[in-house]
C-alpha cells in the first residue's frame, strides 16, 4: 500500500488513530467488563458482540498505520495551477461519446466518484494527473481503454 495523500489526510488518519487508541478502546473494554458480569461468555451476546467490536477496532487501528507508515505525503499547496494535481477542477471531455464533464482530482481519502472527484490512483487520476488543457490522454481502464482530453483547468 503506497497512496498518496496530502498534510491534511495524514492529519485526519492521525486524529482518528488516537481517537481509536485511546476513546473508543476505553470504550470498548469497558463494554467487555459489563458484559463479563453477566455470566457465561460462552453464550454471553453481549460479551461476543464486544470481542467483535475490538477486533473491528483494532484492524481500523492497524490500517491506520499502515496509511501513515507507507503514504507519499505531497504538498498540494503550491501547485502549478497550469497543469492537474491535487485538487484541480478540469472540463474534460470522453472522446468516443463526445460527452463533456467536470471532474476534480483528490487523494484516495477524498474520493467520491458519483460526484467526480477522481482518485490520482485510478486509471482516469494517473491518466489525467499533471496534465495540461489540450493534451489527450488514453485510460487503461479494467477491460477497455478510452481516450480524454482535458478542455479547461478550474
Amino acid at each position: 500500500m503506497n497512496n498518496t495523500l496530502t498534510e491534511k489526510n495524514i492529519k485526519e488518519l492521525r486524529e482518528e488513530l488516537e481517537y481509536r487508541m485511546t476513546v473508543k478502546r476505553a470504550e470498548i473494554a469497558k463494554e467487555k467488563l459489563v458484559a463479563a458480569a453477566h455470566g457465561d461468555r460462552s453464550e454471553n451476546a453481549e460479551y461476543k458482540e464486544a470481542c467483535a467490536n475490538y477486533r473491528e477496532n483494532d484492524n481500523r487501528i492497524q490500517y491506520l498505520l499502515t496509511m501513515i507508515s507507507t503514504a507519499t505525503v505531497i504538498d498540494d499547496t503550491t501547485i502549478d495551477k497550469s497543469i492537474l494535481g491535487i485538487n484541480s477542477k478540469a472540463k474534460v471531455k470522453f472522446i468516443e461519446d463526445e460527452d463533456e464533464d467536470i471532474i476534480t482530482l483528490v487523494t484516495t481519502m477524498d474520493s467520491d466518484p458519483e460526484n467526480m472527484c477522481i482518485s490520482i490512483e485510478s486509471n482516469l487520476g494517473k491518466a489525467l494527473y499533471e496534465k495540461k488543457v489540450g493534451d489527450i490522454v488514453e485510460v487503461d481502464a479494467p477491460g477497455e481503454k478510452y481516450a480524454v482530453e482535458v478542455l479547461e483547468i478550474l
